[in-house]
């Protein structure tokens, strides 16, 4: 049977080149790298397979690939160095360590006496060792100076090697194991990357599994965990339910970026009115504070930088669309859209709304408040388990003792009260008088 002859159609050899070229454009489009990348990882590749059939083993081989002609030229590495920098051995002693060696391989075979074992514990303290001359990857600085003039200790010379086209299965499968290792690395990279920059963002993702209490989402080239501490506790999670998570933070990890996700942060009220109200995304209105309990109720303080905005307004939206489409993402949730104030007493009074509040004394030294309400108002200023008045503390950074006030004028007292009362640390949001205890007799 007739062989068939090679042809040299630079036609056909130029298609070949194409569609290398094209394969590098679709992996570095496919797996979101740079196409810079993927060159390197096929340098990387070739020199390793090189280095396999035709190298050395104490070799630096370096590949460059050409991506207009889709040849190599492989390169050997030395750097320079003198006695500084590098032991150089004589054969007398190559030959003694070897004897040495061979002793000490002796003795550990043989039986040691209790002695000996508690001796070989302990290890002499030795000086570090610069590392020692090797032909294959070092060459000293006077013979580096007859290949290129001016170079020094710590240069690296490029030594051009023959280039090979001619490779074994083993060296094959080495360049393979070496471009999907490569890939993999930089995958991971240009992901944590990516995912890195959208920190402190809201995305939206859809439930991929839930192993225990733990929900993994999925957000299209990644998954995030989304922590039972991260969690709403009114909220319903199931496999295929779509909604928006905030990116709380990424970490780089050698399976992937390790994506921690949550619904109950108070940054997330935030950028979800950034996405319905174009004022706040434009900064003509700030969210200037923000208290939540997540999943029964939030507040938050807004002030506008142009006066002839209203930023109460602008959140609520027209017939409450915006701020609806808020509360609807996090499941019905309450909002209550307060506008900020300097003014201290001002801006405690407008926090503790929906109750009307008789007058406030600011102690500005301890950020601490008694703020005086009707005494019927009392406990809609409290709010059930004392809702309303803890999340006016930790928005407004002060603690609030609450005193009701009777028509003559005069507060009421400690027994009279009877679940009237509460004082809350904007510290721990937690109320000092338990509201929920039966009055004594």
């Amino acid at each position: 049977m007739a062989r068939k002859k090679q042809t040299n159609n630079p036609a056909a050899s130029s298609g070949r080149l194409g569609e290398f070229g094209s394969a590098i454009a679709q992996i570095a489009e496919e797996k979101g790298i740079a196409k810079e990348k993927v060159i390197e990882t096929v340098e990387a590749a070739l020199a390793a397979a090189y280095k396999k059939d035709y190298g050395k083993r104490g070799q630096h081989i370096k590949a460059m690939f050409d991506e207009v002609t889709g040849g190599a030229r492989f390169f050997k590495l030395l750097e320079v160095v003198d006695e500084t920098t590098r032991e150089f051995l004589t054969e007398e002693d190559v030959a003694g360590e070897k004897e040495a060696k061979e002793k000490k391989d002796a003795r550990d075979v043989a039986p040691k006496t209790k002695k000996e074992k508690q001796e070989g514990g302990k290890s002499e303290t030795e000086e570090e060792k610069i590392p020692r001359f090797s032909p294959e990857r070092d060459i000293v600085v006077e013979e580096a100076r007859k290949i290129k003039k001016g170079v020094k200790v710590g240069d690296v010379l490029e030594i051009e090697l023959e280039s090979k086209s001619d490779y074994g299965r083993i060296a094959a499968q080495t360049a393979k194991q070496v471009i999907i290792q490569k890939i993999r690395e930089a995958e991971r990279d240009s992901m944590f990357k990516e995912y890195k920059e959208k920190e402190g963002e809201v995305i939206n993702g859809v439930i991929q599994r839930i192993e225990g209490r733990t929900v993994f989402v999925d957000l299209g080239k990644s998954a995030g965990a989304l922590f039972p501490s991260e969690q709403v506790e009114t909220e319903n999670y199931r496999i295929g339910k779509r909604l928006k998570v905030y990116l709380l933070k990424v970490e780089s990890d050698p399976k992937g970026p390790g994506i921690t996700l949550s619904r109950s942060h108070p940054e997330i009220i935030r950028k979800l009115f950034e996405l319905e109200v174009p004022e706040i995304f434009s900064g003509t209105v700030e969210i200037k504070a923000i208290a939540r309990e997540a999943g029964s109720r939030a507040k938050i303080a807004v002030a506008s930088r142009d006066e002839g905005v209203d930023p109460i307004g602008s959140c609520v939206g027209q017939k409450g669309t915006r701020v609806q489409a808020v509360i609807d993402e996090l499941g019905g949730e309450k909002i209550d859209i307060i506008e900020w104030n300097d003014s201290p007493e001002k801006f405690i009074s407008a926090a503790l709304s929906p109750a009307n509040v008789l007058s406030i004394e600011a102690d500005e030294e301890n950020r601490a408040a008694k703020v005086k309400v009707p005494a019927d108002q009392l406990s809609l200023a409290i709010g059930r388990r004392g809702q309303n008045v803890r999340l006016a503390a930790r928005l407004t950074g002060w603690s609030i003792d609450m005193i009701g006030e009777t028509p003559e004028g005069e507060a009421l007292k400690e027994d009279q009260k009877d679940e009237t009362a509460a004082e809350v640390s904007a510290e721990s949001g937690k109320e000092k008088d338990d509201l929920d205890k039966p009055k004594e007799e």
